[in-house]
């Protein structure tokens, strides 16, 4: 095969259909939309959520709850799966992500949960720890570390 010899697959490239140009086109003067009413008039289609007038559900039902715009948004990683890294190490954020206990840093850090049980004495640096957590990590002889 060659370079000019290439062409689309058979049907890929159609030829677009000329309407309202004629009776002898077979789609002349009401260009395949019927006749009069709202279908047929120009812009036509009222949308997914039309009802015919009728109040669309979506404004029928009440508004509920908000959006609060101090969330904070943090990557939550549980205690015990701290325990893959070595004792005596000091686990920052970086190494969370390396170890795949973590996607990506959320927009806020990585907040440590108070989940399981921690077997080894670890220096934690993370942006931030349940009461439990920081707890639980000197309990074990570890340190903790806000960043």
């Amino acid at each position: 095969m060659k370079l000019h010899e290439l062409s689309p697959a058979p049907g890929a490239r159609t030829v677009r259909r000329r309407v309202g140009r004629g009776i002898g086109s077979g789609r002349g003067k009401t260009a395949g939309h019927g006749h009069k009413g709202q279908k047929a008039r120009a812009g036509r289609g009222k949308g997914p959520h039309f009802e015919g007038g009728q109040t669309p559900l979506q404004r029928r039902l009440p508004k509920r709850g908000f959006t609060n715009i101090h969330r904070k948004q943090y990557s939550e990683v549980k205690l015990q799966d701290l325990n893959l890294f070595e004792g005596g190490a000091t686990v920052t954020p970086e190494m969370m992500v390396a170890a795949g206990l973590v996607r990506k840093i959320g927009s806020d850090g990585i907040k440590i949960l108070g989940n399981g049980v921690i077997e080894k004495a670890l220096t934690v640096q993370a942006h931030g720890f349940t009461k439990s957590a920081a707890a639980k990590i000197e309990a074990a002889g570890g340190r903790v570390e806000v960043i």
